[in-house]
This record gives structure tokens, sequence and C-alpha cells, in this order.
């Protein structure tokens, strides 16, 4: 069954280039309409000449691999296996890519998205949150029964969640356990977790008496920590570290082949890598899972100031691989100027779109977007204003840089993914 289900997941990862080009992707040239989305790729259609409409998000093909390279070379370097987070792109074209440059797994958030995973033939999914849901626990143990080589780990924070878990997997006849993290919580105030080590440990003893369940390690997300710098990061880190050396001594992890410690989104891996080479030596070799996921794409805002590589350029850098184009289609005044891009097309959560570049619509000319700031987006119309003596004329591209990749993925359902030069070379589903 394990090999019949890796075919299938073949055969979808192919099929999506089989699938049509039609109305339900924005940006789209127009008189695509009806081919493939592999026969489109073979065109190698330009993205400004090529019949592309604005506005349309553009992924970095020499970028995107750069990204990939460095931060497989990264885990690699500091002894660290790899889940990137999958709810970033929620592409898995590009999951599999990560797995290629040598990811472990993939990290994932809700069972919908362990669902899209495991159709394209993921097989190891860390799922950094509680599963408690009886229809998602049924198909989850139905999964693991059909398919031996797949291993699923999740978090547990509650003796009661340990107590939903393990009756609805028992009504669902699960053949296989449930590997179980414990979530250390980051602080007061903080997400979820568990807030105290004794209760760290009553989770500990509940699971242990459960026989649809098995505790396999600790984690928890740094990203939390109340007041964040590296000194409580490393302090929080090494209360996590402490807890599985403790959960170790008390035999918490007898008969494992291996111990999970795992932590790390896109701010502070730096740190744990760190810290989890400070762990010592565990009754099993320890799988410390590094699980930063914005790095895929990094961004041209939130992350490109909180990226560890900005404390550590020696270990390289990041490139934000995207970059959202909008056409100028109102000139109402000498200082403001409106383009076609708004809250449907842009991620706007945590910073507004920053405007790098122009392109002349009259001469193909591309200038640096100097004295054009977005200030403001509604639905369907970005907001500009233009200091005096910037030409932006109505037709126009502009060329803008996004903050918060998780938001901006989610927004397009086929990505094109553009060279250097503008040649779009392949598109890139995502299944939100």
């Amino acid at each position: 069954m394990a090999a019949d289900s890796a075919v299938n997941a073949v055969a979808r990862l192919r099929d999506l280039h089989l699938e049509r080009v039609d109305h339900r992707f924005k940006g789209l040239p127009p008189d695509a309409e009806g081919l493939t989305v592999g026969e489109l790729a073979a065109e190698r259609r330009n993205l400004f000449t090529g019949g592309f409409t604005t506005p349309v998000l553009a992924l970095s093909a020499e970028r995107l691999e750069h990204n990939l390279a460095l931060m497989e070379t990264y885990a690699t370097r500091h002894g660290l296996a790899f889940a990137p987070h999958g709810k970033t792109s929620m592409a898995p074209q590009l999951f599999h890519r990560q797995i290629e440059h040598g990811a472990w797994g993939i990290t994932l958030a809700v069972p919908h998205q362990v669902r899209v995973a495991r159709a394209f033939g993921i097989q190891r999914i860390f799922l950094a949150n509680e599963l408690v849901d009886p229809a998602a626990l049924r198909w989850l143990a139905g999964e693991l029964g059909r398919d031996p080589d797949f291993r699923f780990i999740c978090y547990i924070d509650s003796v009661r969640a340990v107590e939903l878990m393990d009756a609805a997997l028992a009504e669902a006849g699960a053949t296989r356990p449930v590997d179980l993290v414990v979530e250390l919580g980051a602080g007061d105030g903080a997400r979820t977790g568990v807030r105290t080590e004794a209760e760290c440990f009553d989770i500990a003893n509940a699971v242990a008496a459960a026989d649809t369940l098995r505790l396999v390690g600790v984690a928890g997300y740094e990203g939390e920590v109340p007041n964040a710098s590296a000194e409580t990061v490393g302090a929080w880190l090494r209360r996590l570290t402490a807890l599985a050396v403790e959960f170790d001594k008390a035999n918490r992890f007898a008969d494992l082949d291996e111990i999970v410690v795992s932590a790390g989104g896109s701010a502070w891996f730096d740190t744990v890598a760190e810290v989890f080479a400070e762990l010592p030596e565990l009754s099993a070799p320890v799988l410390k899972l590094l699980r930063s996921g914005a790095y895929v794409s990094h961004d041209d805002g939130h992350y490109k100031h909180l990226t560890p590589f900005n404390r550590v350029p020696e270990e390289g850098a990041l490139h934000p691989a995207f970059r959202l184009w909008a056409q100028v289609v109102s000139r109402p005044t000498a200082e403001q100027a409106f383009t076609n891009a708004g809250k449907r097309d842009a991620a706007y959560d945590l910073d507004l779109p920053e405007a790098q570049v122009v392109r002349d619509a009259r001469t193909g000319e591309v200038r640096e977007a100097t004295g054009v700031t977005v200030t403001g987006l509604s639905d369907q119309h970005g907001w500009l204003r233009t200091e005096s003596g910037e030409d932006v004329q109505v037709g126009d591209w502009l060329g803008m840089g996004l903050s918060h990749p998780c938001t901006s993925f989610d927004k397009w359902q086929l990505i094109p993914l553009v060279e250097a030069d503008g040649t779009v070379v392949d598109y890139v589903r995502t299944f939100f």
C-alpha cells in the first residue's frame, strides 16, 4: 500500500502541469485559456510582454534556489534536521524542492494542510499544533495504518488533550500509536504550550498510560518568548533542552530509536542552533529539528529585519524572492497615484508593500522607484505618494517588495516562477 501511495503522489505532482489555465488564476495571459500549465510553461513567455495581466505576483527562480540551498547548508553545518513550515507556501512543488534540498520532512499546522501534504507524497510530517478533532484523528489513524513508512509527530500540551486523542484513536481502531512531543510554553502570556515542568511530567505520565500514543520528545516555538532577545530566547531554549534531559532520566523515552527536540522559527534559528549544540548525550540519538519556513521566499520587510543571518552574516544571506507587479491606473495629482493591486493581492498584515522599481510602459525601461511610497491599500487599489519630479504615468508597472511570506502566498493559486530576464519557466500551485 505504501508503494501505491507513493506512485499516486508522484502522479498528482506531475498532474499539476496538466491543469488547465482559465479564469481561476489571477494574472495569467487571457490568450492562454485552455492550455495546460505545462504547455504554458513550455512557451517561456516574458512576464512583461507575454500577455500577463496586472496585478501579478512573481517568484524569482534564482532567488528561490539560492534560499533553498542556503538553508540546506546552514542546517547541515550545525547538525540540525530541518522540517520547514509548509503553511508558508502550501505548495507541494516547493515541499518537494525543500526535501530535495535535505529537509527531513515538512511542518504543518492544521489537518487540512496535512491532507494536502499526504496527497502529494510527503512521508514525514511534524504538526506544530495539538490535534483533538475526532474526524481528523480517524483519518490519521487510517493513514498511519495504510502506510508503515509514514512518520507523523504532533504537539501535546494538556492531559485533557491526551484523553481526547486516546478516546478518538481507540474508537478508530488505530493500529499504530501517534507520536507526540510535549510543547513547552514560551512564557506567561505566550501562545500555546505547557507553562510548568511539573505539568509537563503530568502529561508525559498520561501519554505513557495511553496505548494509542507515544511520547518521543519535546518541542516549542521560541518566537513567542515575551520580550524576545538572544538572552531570553536562549534561556527558554535551555529550559526546553533541560526538559528533554529530565524526561530521559525519568525513562520517558524508553525503547525509542531517536528522541525529538524541536524549535526554530525564522527569527531565532541561530540561537536554536547554539543551544541545541549544547545538548548532552541522551539514551538515544537526538533529532534536533528546526522548523523555519519563511526562508523559502524570504521577504522585503518583517523577515528582512528579523532574519538571524543579519547577526551571522558570515553564514550567508537570504534573498527576497517575491515581487508583486501592479499597474498605475490613476494619477489624479502630482503627489498621488493609484495602482490596481490591493488587499486581495498583497500581504499587508505586518507592513505595506515597498515600491522598488518602475517599468516604463512606453519604453520598457526599468528604473528605481525613487520618490514613490505605498501609503495604503484598499481592496483593489494601492495608494501611492509620489514626490516632486517622480514621473510615474498611467500604464507604468510598479514592482513591489512584500512583507510576510505566509500572507503573500495565500492570495495566489498559481504563481509564475520567473528568471531574472523576465522569462517565466514554471508555475507554483498553492492549496490554501
